[in-house]
């Protein structure tokens, strides 16, 4: 039997979850649900969907043309998130070294989230379309004699998700590497470890999980990209995300959208759990450490 402090405890516990429980179901669990159902059901003729079992909106996924732009999705989606993640990792090192400009440096990462994203977006076309700023600096220095095609293509496609989502692989790695025992560098270093071997044999395997968190937190928005595609990328530069779009506003296939938003889901799922996996196996490691430690020495 439990006491009456526990038991108070316990509902205590239940109406301060119930608000997060509540929200979370309304606003995110049914909204999920209904998509899942609606992917295996049948298009209605003028939209919607017929109340039918049917596995047709995940067979039209297979159409070549879908499956080029889900192998364009991918590519995109990689190259930007490799280069995100080289980027961030200097970066994020940068700044945990850096204990007097750590405000300032975190200042200048965050300020980015301050301005509305389609504004930035709309900078990046200026800068970057045949009459914008990048190409009439070149001409009138007279680098080039026309303007060059920097804008509507893949290219710029990447360079400004990457611009976009570069402060959410910077955050994570830096929030770990700013917890990393630095001394350790030193040791490895006396050991005969050259800097960058140091760096790759040391500090990386002890980074982890922020490594694996910088990763999930910028392949999975990047891939569900939208308008970044649809504002600087050209015929040739459509993702998944617009898919999604076009099939509802333009075709009404509700259903094949739905299918296309449960397998982002999905991959959305797989990044989370693959993190938490991540961060749960360097904590046992962790806590495991100190105790194998001990057993090795009351061996000796």
């Amino acid at each position: 039997m439990r006491s009456p402090s526990e038991r108070r405890k316990r509902l205590l516990g239940y109406a301060y979850s119930l608000p997060s429980g509540l929200w979370i179901t309304f606003f995110f669990s049914i909204p999920l649900a209904i998509i899942i159902l609606y992917s295996f059901l049948e298009k209605g003729l003028y939209g919607g969907v017929v109340w039918k079992f049917s596995l047709a909106a995940y067979r039209s996924m297979f159409n070549p043309s879908f499956g080029i732009v889900i192998w364009r999705t991918l590519w995109i989606t990689v190259v930007s998130t490799a280069i995100c993640m080289l980027l961030a990792l200097p970066c994020g090192y940068a700044m945990a070294r850096a204990r007097k400009l750590q405000t300032l440096l975190l200042f200048l990462i965050i300020i980015p989230f301050w301005t509305n994203s389609l504004i930035r977006v709309y900078a990046w076309i200026n800068l970057l379309s045949t009459e914008g700023v990048v190409n009439n600096i070149l001409m009138a220095l007279r680098i080039i004699k026309a303007p060059l095609p920097l804008i509507y293509n893949n290219g710029s496609v990447i360079l400004v998700l990457v611009y976009m989502y570069l402060p959410f692989a910077i955050l994570p790695l830096f929030t770990t590497i700013d917890k990393f025992d630095f001394t350790l560098l030193d040791a490895a270093r006396d050991l005969g470890c050259t800097k960058l071997e140091s760096i790759l044999k040391v500090m990386l395997p002890n980074i982890r999980s922020g490594v694996t968190t910088s990763l999930v937190f910028t392949f999975i928005p990047i891939f569900g990209a939208y308008t970044v595609p649809l504002l600087v990328g050209g015929m040739d530069s459509s993702m998944v995300g617009n898919i999604i779009v076009d099939q509802v506003q333009k075709t009404r296939n509700w259903p094949l959208a739905s299918a296309f938003s449960v397998v982002l889901t999905l991959i959305s799922m797989l990044g989370v759990l693959f993190m938490l996996r991540s961060d749960s196996k360097e904590k046992a490691r962790r806590s495991h450490g100190p105790e194998a430690r001990e057993k090795g020495g009351r061996v000796r």
